[in-house]
C-alpha cells in the first residue's frame, strides 16, 4: 500500500510507546492519523503534533470503539490502516504459596480475564469493527482495501513465570492471524502480527537501571533493548508490502525467554 494523504489509519494505544513511533512514522509519510487511547492528555498532545484526531477509547467497551471509529471517519473517513498497539500485562502464578504464612492461593480468574478482554478480545473487537469498514471502501489499483498489523509479544511463545494470562492473550493474537487473514483474503485485506521482545516502552522506563541493564545484555545482538521505532519501521514494511499477509514476526534480535 503506498501511504499518503489519501489513506486515512487508526492507531490503538498510540498515545504511547509502539503506538505513538508508529502514529508518528505514518504521519511522517502524510497518512492521516486517529489515535485511539485512554490517557486523554498524552493523546491529544500526540495528535496534534501529528495533524491526527484523538478517540478516547477503552477497546473493552464496545460503545467507546464504536464511538472511536465513528469520530475518525467523520474527521479523515475510513481507515484503510489499523494498528493495534492497545494491551497491558500482569505478572500473577497460577498457584502459590506465601512464605510468611504457607498460605495457598491461585490466579484470580477477574484478573486472568481482564487481561484476555483487553489484549485478545480488545484486538479482535477493533479488527472486526475496521475490516467491516473496509468492505466499503474501493479496492486500489493491486486489489487492496485495507490492512490489520497486530501487536503480540514474544511471551506468546516463551512466556515467563507469572504470564500465563498475558501468554495467553498474546498467543491467541498470534493463533488468530491467519485465520482472520484467510477470513478477509478474498477483500484484499491483509492481516499481520508482531511479537516484539523487550522494548524501551514507557513501562519499561520505570523498571530501575539495573534491571533493564540485565536485560539488555541477555539480547544476542543487538544487546540494547528495542527501540519504539524500530517497531514502528517494521509496521510500516507491512503495511507497504503487499505480498506480506498472515504472517507472525518476532522482533527481538534473537532473544529466547528464560523462565524468569
Amino acid at each position: 500500500m503506498e501511504l499518503n494523504s489519501n489513506v486515512a489509519a487508526v492507531i490503538t494505544g498510540g498515545a504511547s510507546g509502539l503506538g505513538e513511533a508508529t502514529a508518528r512514522a505514518l504521519a511522517a509519510k502524510g497518512v492521516k492519523v486517529a489515535i485511539f487511547d485512554m490517557n486523554e492528555q498524552k493523546g491529544e498532545a500526540v495528535a496534534k503534533e501529528i495533524g491526527g484526531v484523538f478517540c478516547k477509547v477503552n477497546v473493552t467497551s464496545e460503545e467507546d470503539v464504536d464511538a472511536g471509529f465513528a469520530k475518525a471517519r467523520a474527521a479523515h473517513g475510513q481507515e484503510r490502516i489499523l494498528v493495534n498497539c492497545a494491551g497491558t500485562g500482569n505478572a500473577i502464578k497460577t498457584a502459590s504459596r506465601d512464605k510468611a504464612t504457607g498460605e495457598t492461593k491461585h490466579f484470580p480468574l477477574d484478573a486472568f480475564n481482564w487481561i484476555i478482554q483487553i489484549n485478545l478480545v480488545g484486538t479482535f473487537r477493533c479488527i472486526a469493527k475496521s475490516a467491516k469498514g473496509m468492505l466499503d471502501l474501493e479496492p486500489l489499483t493491486d486489489g487492496e482495501r485495507g490492512v490489520v498489523i497486530n501487536t503480540a509479544s514474544v511471551a506468546a511463545e516463551d512466556g515467563q513465570i507469572g504470564q500465563a494470562a498475558y501468554s495467553a492473550s498474546k498467543g491467541g493474537v498470534v493463533g488468530m492471524t491467519l485465520p482472520i487473514a484467510r477470513d478477509l483474503m478474498n477483500d484484499g485485506i491483509r492481516v499481520n502480527t508482531i511479537l516484539p521482545g523487550i522494548f524501551n516502552t514507557p513501562l519499561m522506563n520505570a523498571a530501575p537501571p539495573q534491571v533493564k541493564e540485565a536485560l539488555a545484555a541477555s539480547v544476542p545482538f543487538p544487546k540494547r533493548l528495542g527501540n519504539a521505532e524500530e517497531y514502528a519501521n517494521l509496521a510500516l514494511t507491512m503495511i507497504q508490502t503487499t505480498y506480506f499477509n498472515g504472517e507472525d514476526v518476532r522482533l527481538d534480535g534473537g532473544i529466547r525467554m528464560a523462565p524468569r
